[in-house]
């Protein structure tokens, strides 16, 4: 079978598998450092509360088997030693079979986290991770070829990643349509990273030409990848690019990071030879080319969603139709935020509240907050509560069913939360009362940065939370 196995792809399957390895490694770790304050038996959400009333068929998971926080720690610290052990190569030094297992073991327990992981684990990278995971364990390693019909399933989830992210960029916002988003979107949002002050202050034409280019490269451009060679390549090189403009830009978790890295596996190493050539390998078994053909038929049977939802005017943003996230609707930023909202937490240790009480900050790690922190680069490490906050600054619907939970939380210096924070106001003894208030932030000008050195700018705009004890938590 001539048409199965394509070694000029070798490279880019090697750059794909490894990359995933490390996305996967950081997911699990994230998992590891996070889970007791936001998922934990005495968490925000807690995961056996969530099995109570969900389930096995709608949200499959081992923790439906048992759960207990210590269970949970080990079996996010046993998929980062796998991933780790698989980005260093272990997949290409075993059978394929064995191979294919490592990469199913990584998907059923990242899967097994994202399905009880609710609001914190609500982003569309998670199934992105996921079907990619997935996608993985049929790509082979070092004994065979990669698959043609798994190397053009990779190209379909690039493409929809892709694709789907521009259409609801048109179908949505009309600052797409008329070039002006960037003239907010680096300032406004979720994260922005240490870079995205300059990005903000770039001439207004740019920004326009960005956006251009936007819609070009998430519109056209996908297309291009079942073009024949060379242009698939070309496009997968675009995208590419794009990508590395938005690592740059911003934090987005490992979204970007997994994109670039499907993007690799559409170049053919005959038109950039980058690494050496593949080693001459036997053809595939019988077997392994009917389990490739089994996962493209599944592909293709559950790609009616993604389709139909593509040509909906009613197109949904980072949809699962199935609850193994096995094929999977993408978008972002349909529509863009003009004027940024934080919500800043605060404490007293005032035991009776008056106009000369002292209110004193807590800081989060990636979300803005004191106008002289610079933003940091987290990205592909993902910060959960950080990413939530922003949220919550929208709307407060997105904060009902963790915001009292957290205060409860932070007002008896709880250690596991405090671990997620940068900075606690309160090392020794938690506050008496807590309170959180909205303000509007805007980036500093350059005049501003340079002599002040401050690099947000922040006007309060009122309430978000009054102020709070434990006594009337728990009242509520």
């Amino acid at each position: 079978m001539e048409w199965f196995p394509a070694p000029e792809y070798w490279q880019g399957r090697l750059i794909f598998q490894r990359g995933l390895a490390v996305v996967y490694a950081l997911a699990f770790l994230a998992a590891v450092l996070q889970f007791r304050a936001l998922l934990g038996e005495r968490g925000m959400l807690p995961i056996p509360r969530y099995l109570a009333r969900t389930p096995f068929r709608r949200s499959p998971s081992l923790f439906h088997l048992h759960y207990s926080d210590r269970f949970f720690a080990v079996l996010a610290w046993s998929g980062a030693a796998l991933a780790v052990a698989v980005a260093l190569g272990a997949a290409d030094l075993v059978p394929l079979w064995a191979s294919m297992l490592l990469w199913f073991v990584l998907w059923v327990l990242y899967l097994s986290i994202v399905n009880v992981g609710q609001t914190w684990y609500s982003f569309g990278w998670e199934s992105l991770l996921l079907e990619a995971g997935f996608l993985a364990i049929f790509l082979g390693n070092d004994t065979v070829a990669p698959p043609l019909l798994v190397l053009f399933a990779a190209r379909w989830l690039l493409f929809r990643v892709e694709f789907g992210a521009g259409l609801i960029k048109m179908r949505g916002d009309r600052c797409w349509r008329d070039l002006t988003c960037l003239y907010y979107h680096h300032e406004t949002q979720p994260m922005p990273g240490p870079l995205s002050w300059f990005f903000h202050h770039l001439p207004r034409p740019l920004h326009r030409v960005e956006v251009a280019a936007n819609h070009f490269a998430q519109l056209v451009v996908p297309f291009g990848l079942f073009m024949p060679q060379p242009v698939a390549s070309v496009a997968a090189c675009l995208i590419i690019v794009t990508q590395l403009w938005l690592v740059f830009s911003g934090n987005f978790a490992w979204l970007n990071w997994v994109t670039l890295l499907l993007a690799t596996t559409a170049v053919d190493a005959r038109t950039y030879p980058v690494l050496p050539d593949a080693p001459p390998v036997p053809a595939p078994p019988a077997w392994f080319i009917g389990a490739v053909l089994a996962y493209v038929a599944l592909v293709t049977v559950l790609s009616f969603w993604p389709i139909d939802n593509l040509l909906s005017s009613r197109q949904a943003m980072n949809a699962s139709f199935d609850p193994l996230h096995l094929v999977n609707t993408y978008g972002a930023f349909g529509s863009i935020t003009r004027v940024r909202e934080e919500i800043v937490i605060e404490g007293t240790d005032d035991t009776h509240l008056t106009a000369d009480t002292v209110w004193r900050e807590y800081e989060f790690k990636g979300k803005p907050g004191d106008p002289r922190h610079r933003p940091g680069q987290w990205a592909p490490y993902h910060l959960r509560l950080d990413w939530l906050m922003w949220f919550a600054a929208l709307s407060p619907s997105y904060a009902r069913s963790w915001a009292l939970p957290l205060a409860a939380r932070l007002l008896c210096n709880d250690p596991d939360t405090l671990r997620l924070l940068r900075h606690c106001p309160f090392p020794d003894e938690p506050p008496h009362y807590l309170r959180a208030r909205l303000y509007e932030y805007h980036f500093s000008t350059p005049r501003q940065l340079f002599r002040e050195r401050i690099w947000w700018r922040r006007t309060l705009i009122g309430e978000f939370l009054p102020p709070l004890t434990l006594e009337r938590i728990a009242r509520r």
